[in-house]
């Protein structure tokens, strides 16, 4: 018996508000977290992610009366991320309501960080996030909100961050980030053919269509944000187009 594919509400948030913007820049105000994330949940949402897009920019953590907020009005899963550097970082975001970390930028510096969380708190708590840019022989892993190309190549990095400890990853296509033309399906095939732990597709949602190819591609979870944001569709829509292309889905 399957669990179904789960849909995941996703907001990025800086100075308190909600943000999207095209490939992590021109971010534009989108909303409050809090009412977003209790309408998100009341549509059938099953989870909700928030990233603190300026956290490791600005070298600190993240904002976190934000994420105790958010927990306030959420009974569904809550994943942070931004700005965690270490495992003191990460307890202090479960105390303030998160359920799961997600680290990125001090992940790649850091590998051992990655293994440091899981032993502390469990894998299923450990979230790596991957920003990957294509390039000439595949894509790369993007670091500090999309700014540093790293040059590391994102599949064997997400090899390598399953070795580590990771649970999860949630995979985001830089290049179609916030521009509605779809995900990256070439890129989520070859990372979920790469690692046994479900990978998150991110990135690119331009229409309820889009969600299905993302789970044909390998997807365990396909996570939305201008879908919702715009106010064009709800999540009921999005679960309702995955079912007629025969995907399951959580109720």
């Amino acid at each position: 018996m399957t669990l179904g594919t789960r849909l995941i509400a996703c907001l990025d948030v800086d100075g308190g508000r909600v943000v999207k913007g095209v490939k992590f820049k021109d971010l534009r105000d989108a909303g409050d977290p809090v009412s977003a994330a209790a309408a998100y949940e009341a549509q059938g949402a099953d989870e909700i992610v928030i990233l603190d897009v300026s956290a490791t920019e600005q070298a600190r953590a993240t904002a976190l009366d934000t994420v105790a907020a958010v927990r306030a009005v959420l009974s569904i899963p809550l994943t942070v991320g931004g700005g965690v550097r270490s495992v003191e970082n990460a307890r202090v975001l479960l105390t303030r309501g998160a359920d799961r970390v997600a680290i990125n930028t001090a992940a790649v510096a850091s590998p051992d960080l990655i293994t440091e969380i899981a032993n502390e708190f469990g894998v299923q708590c450990t979230v790596v996030a991957i920003d990957a840019a294509q390039s000439s022989t595949g894509w790369n892993v993007m670091t500090n909100a999309g700014t540093r190309n790293t040059g590391i190549d994102a599949v064997q990095w997400a090899r390598d961050a399953e070795s580590k400890g990771a649970g999860e990853l949630l995979l985001t296509s830089f290049d179609n980030d916030g521009t509605r033309r779809g995900y990256d399906t070439d890129l989520l095939a070859v990372v979920s053919a790469a690692v046994t732990i479900p990978v998150i597709a991110s990135g690119g949602a331009g229409s309820p269509e889009d969600l299905a190819p993302a789970v044909d591609a390998g997807a365990a979870a396909v996570l939305v944000a201008s879908l919702l944001h715009d106010g064009d569709n709800t999540v009921g829509d999005l679960k309702d187009a995955m079912r007629r292309s025969q995907i399951v889905v959580r109720t």
